[in-house]
């Protein structure tokens, strides 16, 4: 991740695109770690497809994998094994120039610049490339949609967790992304906040998007079309059967 721009993936590795009725599909994901003496298999021959339209809830608890899989969609770690397809818009675009209007991510560590504004921030992506005064409208729109506009001229050091969390996602959803990819984007939110940011994480798909949130949260399980439960690097479909 570069400096200059935070929270941008890096290009995620493509092996083709197939025509198949998806934005991406994931094929036979592997991914391990050493810890220590121990192997940690993070991702254990994932496969999952993303279609435009729909919002999709990835769930499961803390070490399941969800931040892992997360990451190499959006190409900021790669795989020992499997690949991705990418279509529609998302194919059309050489990887290396894939901009936040094709693929945006909400991180858990957020990565908003500390000697930026509030504003400044939210306007990151539009500012990367070149459309800074067209984007300057949406940028408000959604700072006051996220109740952060009277923030705007502040510094991130200057706002709550919450606030901040409010502004990466007005960032990531400045450009109207085709994919985009939020990790516990509600941490830090209440249920009023968490309804708002879904509201507009669902608007984003009006336009033929896709999202996928990795989520703990068991409230945020509704707004969405489909569920994938992550258990030790396993995926599969539907909530994750409930601890007794």
């Amino acid at each position: 991740m570069s400096g200059a721009d935070p929270g941008r993936p890096g290009p995620p590795r493509v092996t083709g695109s197939a025509g198949f009725g998806g934005l991406v599909r994931a094929r036979g994901l592997t991914k391990t770690y050493r810890r220590n003496a121990e192997d940690v298999h993070a991702l254990r021959g994932v496969s999952l497809e993303l279609h435009p339209g729909e919002l999709v809830a990835l769930v499961g608890p803390s070490g399941s994998g969800k931040s892992t899989l997360l990451n190499v969609l959006c190409g900021w770690e790669h795989p020992e094994d499997g690949g991705l397809e990418w279509t529609g818009a998302l194919a059309a675009v050489p990887p290396a120039r894939l901009a936040w209007a094709q693929l945006a991510l909400i991180p858990q560590a957020l990565g908003l610049l500390e000697d930026l504004t509030v504003a400044e921030n939210v306007l990151l992506p539009a500012r990367l490339t070149g459309g800074l005064a067209a984007q300057t409208p949406r940028a408000r729109e959604l700072m006051d949609a996220f109740g952060i506009a009277h923030l705007a001229d502040r510094y991130p050091r200057q706002t709550s967790l919450g606030e901040q969390q409010r502004c990466c996602a007005a960032r990531a959803l400045l450009l109207r992304p085709t994919l985009l990819l939020a990790d516990e984007p509600t941490a830090h939110q209440d249920a009023g906040w968490t309804d708002v940011l879904f509201t507009e994480f669902r608007a984003q798909l009006r336009a033929g998007g896709a999202g996928l949130v990795a989520t703990h949260n068991p409230e945020t399980w509704g707004y969405a079309d489909r569920i994938l439960a992550m258990h030790d690097g396993e995926l599969r479909e539907g909530a994750p059967e409930p601890v007794h």
